[in-house]
């Protein structure tokens, strides 16, 4: 019985956050592995296009709930979700046109582009935050847990309960939809193949009459409807603040490049071992230990390797141990 509480312990504070937050760092870094594998650059802006698409949202979920629209069990988020990726779509097709077009036909070197997505990372980061304000920001509504923590207890008779939210089910199916269409997108539709065949020789692919600019809209579409998707999720999971996706791109690219930039495959399993390396070093793990030890031998502190305020460091420590020994990433990047 103990060993079985340890493992429901370890699940609800361990192995379901960490799926949940894998999910939207995989998200996040589908949206930076695209950027870099077909127009070439790290595109440093992307935390904040995030917070624009979730703003979006946001102010849409407001709205239909001052309407007394919703959705039911689910989130109304979810009604909002198509409304904020359009307003995300508006955002970086006008930003490549105004911005990134230029330094693409100047065919500027990628750290000319990187430093170009920092000074827009800045203006976006300063118009969220003048629009929606600096604090948290609630905007979940629906039903709380799928499962809660007493009906678990009531069903199994264990002392520990187990409690999955519906924000936390809802981030691994939406999450699970949006890489099948992704992948189905690049490995069967027209415009993935030119878009794969574009990021693989660019040369090639303009002579064999793809258009430059069309790939480039689409990825910036994707990589909108992605940015969105990831956002809100990670919105609604936890809580919607400006700032926060500011911090949330150090995660997102070392997820990148730990499963190798330019890989999609690989930004999903880089997604997941970030996720899962922060969320196991900064769990104090007392509680499981109480379980599985015998009473002498019960831990008196939190056993706790880091507190949760390091937790991008975590993601950070990773980041370099991979780029010293294994700079291509778990799955060889550079090509989608």
């Amino acid at each position: 019985m103990d060993f079985l509480n340890a493992i429901v312990a370890l699940s609800n504070f361990v192995l379901i956050p960490a799926i949940a937050y894998g999910s939207q760092l995989a998200l996040g870094a589908l949206g930076v592995t695209l950027i870099y594998g077909i127009l070439r650059f790290s595109n440093f802006a992307h935390g904040d296009t995030m917070a624009f698409g979730s703003m979006v949202t946001v102010l849409v979920t407001w709205w239909f709930q001052s309407m007394g629209i919703s959705f039911g069990p689910l989130p109304t988020a979810l009604l909002a979700l198509p409304f904020g990726i359009l307003g995300c779509m508006a955002l970086v097709l006008i930003t490549d046109r105004a911005v990134y077009r230029f330094y693409r036909e100047q065919k500027a070197k990628p750290v000319i582009l990187v430093i170009v997505s920092m000074g827009v990372m800045f203006i976006l980061n300063g118009v969220v935050r003048f629009i929606i304000g600096p604090d948290d920001q609630r905007f979940a509504d629906g039903e709380r847990f799928i499962i809660s923590a007493r009906d678990f207890k009531e069903m199994t008779g264990l002392s520990e309960g187990l409690a999955i939210k519906t924000t936390q089910g809802i981030t691994v199916v939406v999450a699970v939809v949006a890489v099948v269409l992704l992948f189905w997108f690049l490995n069967r539709t027209r415009t993935g193949k030119s878009m794969r065949a574009y990021s693989d020789n660019e040369d090639l692919a303009l002579l064999s009459g793809i258009n430059p600019e069309r790939v480039v809209m689409y990825t910036w579409l994707i990589v909108a409807a992605l940015a969105t998707v990831a956002g809100t999720l990670y919105g609604l999971d936890k809580s919607f603040k400006p700032f926060v996706y500011f911090q949330l791109l150090l995660p997102i690219f070392a997820a990148a490049i730990v499963g190798g930039l330019g890989s999609p495959l690989g930004a999903i399993a880089g997604g997941f071992v970030i996720a899962f390396s922060e969320v196991t070093i900064t769990y104090a793990w007392k509680k499981v230990l109480v379980y599985l030890l015998p009473d002498a031998l019960e831990p008196s502190g939190l056993v706790q390797l880091l507190s949760t305020d390091y937790k991008f460091a975590v993601s950070f420590v990773i980041l370099l141990i991979v780029l010293l020994f294994r700079p291509t990433g778990l799955f060889r990047g550079k090509s989608v």
